[in-house]
């Protein structure tokens, strides 16, 4: 068993909230993370997968099965498959609050954005805490180096696959059982083989600017469609749109977000590449190195922190901004080489957001000044930094 880090906040807002969701795609681990968890509350549970004919039938009458297991705290797993749910259980928290359990009584799973739930769950405001779980980061992922984890993305089965090939084989049926079962659960019926498409051009556009125009005519759609392409896939938690830092400077900054899709290993899938040795040689390696890098700070920054990445007509720019809770930035450099330089425009960003901190990631193993306001470091490094400050 892997430890989650997200496995102490969990606790904490399951001790705390009346509801909990726990967002993250397909396979990422929610469900051995959400018993883990019910485990070690040290309380009585019941578990119910909503994509069980037999669970399914249980819940014909909610209000009444429910009502029966007020004593205990209830996972619910997949209850995007079941919005009709929530104005139930919206009555079932407010009985129990009166009756004194005030926390701790719903654990909710799902595959969808916190929006995507959102949406579905506007009854529950005020009694449900969102959290998501993304899959394994370098904090978690201990035993297995940082490039095996570059190259084989972070959803267990394929981390954890006995060799190269078999992980990617997992990752190619994971990414055909979204395409043709999953996403039609979540919209309009959209063709699979176009998604598909859809998706290996995000992969080949990795850490690019959002062109949603470029994307539409290459698919032969309209802009509207394509945009509704991008927005499932990122309520589905599988592409993440990193957003531009704006801020009043007198300067032109570039307003298009960039896209990623968020785990390396589903790029490699789609981009049909097996291993390390030949994605050494192909022309995506920049950017899907970028892409792991990005994902994997944000993934272990601390609660609140949020990412953008700036850039102005004029040249300047940083590949991550770091924006913590309390104000301050943190300016972070990407680079795929063992010998990495700082170009003119970082120098110049850095002169327009003057960031209280100035990092270089790169893929060797020291960590050193370029600078006296520059550190280079390595991943791993960089996800320790992080922690001690959180």
């Amino acid at each position: 068993m892997i430890e989650r880090s997200l496995t102490p906040r969990l606790l904490d807002t399951l001790a705390h909230a009346p509801a909990t969701a726990l967002l993250g795609p397909r396979q990422v681990g929610k469900t051995t993370l959400a018993l883990e968890a019910a485990h070690a509350s040290g309380q009585p549970f019941l578990y119910l997968d909503l994509e069980s004919e037999q669970d399914r039938a249980k819940l014909e009458q909610a209000e009444l099965y429910l009502g029966d297991h007020l004593d205990k705290l209830v996972i619910l797993d997949e209850v995007h498959r079941a919005p009709g749910l929530f104005p139930i259980l919206r009555g079932l928290i407010d009985r129990n609050r009166r009756a004194g359990k005030r926390a701790g009584q719903y654990l909710l799973l799902g595959s969808a954005s916190l929006d995507l739930l959102k949406q579905s769950g506007e009854t529950l405001a005020g009694r449900i805490a969102y959290l998501e779980l993304a899959p394994f980061n370098l904090q978690e992922a201990q035993g297995h180096s940082a490039d095996q984890l570059w190259v084989r993305g972070g959803f267990p089965e394929s981390l954890l696959a006995p060799n190269d090939s078999r992980s990617l084989r997992w990752r190619q049926d994971f990414i055909r059982t979204y395409l043709e079962r999953d996403i039609p659960q979540f919209g309009p019926r959209i063709a699979a083989e176009t998604l598909r498409r859809f998706w290996t051009m995000l992969a080949h556009h990795q850490g690019g600017q959002l062109n949603t125009a470029q994307f539409a005519r290459n698919l032969g759609v309209d802009g509207k469609t394509a945009t509704s392409y991008l927005d499932l896939l990122v309520d589905l938690l599988l592409v993440r749109r990193l957003t531009p830092w704006h801020i009043n400077l007198g300067k032109r900054l570039v307003k298009s977000p960039k896209v990623y899709v968020r785990d390396t290993g589903l790029v490699h899938a789609l981009l049909a590449i097996p291993d390390k040795e030949t994605l050494l040689a192909h022309p995506v390696l920049g950017k899907s190195w970028e892409g792991f890098i990005v994902e994997t700070l944000l993934n272990c920054a601390p609660e609140g922190t949020q990412g953008h990445y700036y850039r102005s007509s004029g040249g300047a720019e940083i590949d991550l901004l770091l924006s913590w809770p309390n104000g301050d930035l943190w300016a972070i450099e990407i680079k795929r080489s063992l010998t990495p330089k700082v170009e003119r425009g970082f120098h110049s960003a850095c002169a327009d957001l003057k960031p209280k901190r100035k990092w270089v990631i790169y893929p060797g193993a020291e960590t050193y000044r370029i600078a006296q306001d520059i550190e280079v470091m390595p991943p791993a490094s960089a996800v320790a930094e992080l922690a001690a400050n959180a």
